[in-house]
């Protein structure tokens, strides 16, 4: 009698449990990588010179795609080589990973060298790391209260007062819920438009929109005009995917970055499906519809710095004839206030955008932003010159120390004068540092009291300029820059070294002109000792 078939071995199956499992992890890179690359080309049409990227894992090692991506999520410019070769595409590659880390981006395993080698985990882990902080967390922090909410009950004096803010209104969930994790905050957007349908739940970034219904629930929540909900019960996902995706496209000018086929699978990959989902909470944030909402807020935010402009003008006054001890009371007591008033409205105040962008009332809202952050800085400049002698002049220092560190490092095209700059810089920073045990010296001596034996500056103040203090002798500036000053040296050499070698690079002539190659050769070995 023929036997049948004999059952699998505990290491055949153990085999085809990571097959399976390598097989569903290269088809979530696949996905994240034509969802990834769809995103970062809608990035790079908003660069000042726009291109686009084929291969995700090729075209990053140029570097320079990077940049371009991070300048426009950033709005700054950031240092860069010009050239192509492989050394200049390593230098650009490490400046934009030297910026993230700078903005106290953890990059975990990040190394040029795996850009380099187009590693395609890192490449994706890079990516989605850029994506989480500029894209996601960005939009995820405009799910804040608009106003405070007071507790029940109770109503301070503030909140009372002619000089109060305006009234407080009750925020949603995801507003309240804010400083929860970007990814919890989305999703708890995401579950609001979606609350009013009772046979669409929403759990995760997964399978939860794998039928395609919540996509189409936050269109209809988004524009209730596109979409007819009683219709997408009895359709298949692949249509209500499809059809989700093109309304999107079409109608809310959200770029397409997935397809039907990389939702409707028993595991759709949950940052594809973030990346995209994030792109529906910005066109809430910016939408036409929205318009009203929005130039409400910004209506808000003007009532609230003119009231503010109001009070500091009234402090100002009340103040004028006060004791250096009480003038500095009143300046603590008015930027506690502002700042804790001015936390419902950041999302408006630290909107950025070119003044082109920007409308009438927009406009007029960042001058008069920018007016009152003025005079606040010249009260407290002021103020600062209104200090006892020595502690004045150690004000001064600890300005002059401050603003050397805060500066960003010397970047130019040309080594050699980004070298020269560093040295300067080396230089003014050991001079002041020269001074270091002089001025902490001051603030340990100084006799904190006048001829009535009462304060002659807030012990406050002498806290927060002993505490920055500390803080600059805590910091490694001065390795930091002549690391940098070192790193231009090198750079500089071996632009001289190309030049070189485009001139050496020649096809060889007579007897005296290979003598004068070598001996040209030997000249630079003896200048470069």
């Amino acid at each position: 009698m023929a036997s049948g078939p004999g059952l699998p071995t505990e290491d055949q199956v153990s085999l085809d449990i990571d097959d399976l499992q390598v097989s569903l992890q290269a088809k979530q890179e696949d996905t994240q990588k034509k969802t990834f690359t769809c995103w970062i080309n809608s990035q790079l049409a908003k660069h000042t010179s726009p291109s686009v990227i084929s291969d995700l894992f090729t075209d990053i090692k140029q570097g320079h795609i990077l940049l371009d991506l991070l300048e426009v999520l950033s709005g700054q410019q950031l240092p860069r080589d010009k050239g192509s070769n492989t050394f200049q595409c390593r230098i650009n590659i490490e400046n934009a990973l030297t910026f993230l880390k700078n903005r106290s981006i953890k990059l975990i395993n990040i190394h040029v060298a795996d850009i380099v080698e187009g590693n395609p985990s890192i490449i994706l882990g890079l990516i989605w790391t850029i994506i989480l902080h500029f894209h996601i967390e960005e939009l995820a922090r405009t799910l804040s209260c608009n106003y405070k909410q007071p507790t029940q009950g109770r109503v301070s004096v503030a909140e009372t007062s002619p000089t109060s803010s305006p009234p407080v209104k009750k925020c949603s969930k995801a507003q309240a819920r804010w400083q929860l994790s970007a990814k919890k905050a989305l999703l708890l957007w995401a579950q609001e438009q979606c609350a009013t349908y009772e046979s669409i739940t929403v759990t995760d970034f997964k399978s939860s929109w794998r039928n395609g219904m919540a996509f189409l629930a936050v269109i209809h929540a988004l524009r209730p005009d596109l979409i007819d909900m009683k219709s997408v019960k009895h359709r298949s996902n692949k249509d209500n995917l499809k059809e989700a995706f093109r309304i999107a496209e079409r109608e809310l000018k959200i770029p397409r970055l997935l397809e039907p086929e990389d939702v409707d699978v028993v595991n759709p990959d949950e940052k594809s499906i973030m990346t995209y989902v994030a792109q529906f909470l910005k066109y809430s944030k910016d939408a036409p519809g929205t318009g009203d909402t929005a130039q409400g807020k910004i209506k808000d935010v003007m009532a609230w710095l003119n009231l503010q402009e109001t009070k500091l003008q009234k402090v100002l006054k009340d103040s004028e004839n006060e004791t250096y001890l009480k003038k500095y009371q009143s300046l603590l007591t008015f930027m506690e206030s502002f700042n804790e008033e001015k936390k419902p409205f950041l999302d408006v105040l630290s909107q950025e955008g070119n003044q082109s962008e920007l409308n009438k009332d927009q406009l007029q809202l960042r001058k008069s932003w920018k007016s009152l952050n003025h005079q606040v800085n010249t009260w407290k400049a002021e103020l600062n010159e209104a200090l006892p002698s020595h502690l004045r002049e150690t004000e001064a220092w600890l300005q002059q120390v401050e603003e050397l560190v805060q500066e960003d490092l010397p970047a130019t095209q040309d080594h050699s004068e980004a070298r020269a700059l560093t040295q300067e810089r080396i230089t003014l920073f050991k001079s002041l540092m020269d001074r270091f045990d002089y001025h902490s010296n001051i603030l340990l001596t100084f006799e904190n009291q006048d001829a009535e034996h009462l304060p002659l500056v807030p012990p406050s103040k002498l806290e927060e300029m002993q505490k920055r203090i500390n803080t600059i002798a805590g910091k490694k500036f001065l390795p930091c820059l002549e690391f940098h000053y070192s790193k231009c040296l090198v750079l500089g050499l071996l632009d001289e070294v190309n030049a070189k070698l485009d001139i050496w690079d020649i096809k060889y002539g007579s007897k005296e002109s290979v003598a004068l190659l070598l001996e040209d050769w030997q000249n630079f070995l003896i200048l470069l000792d």
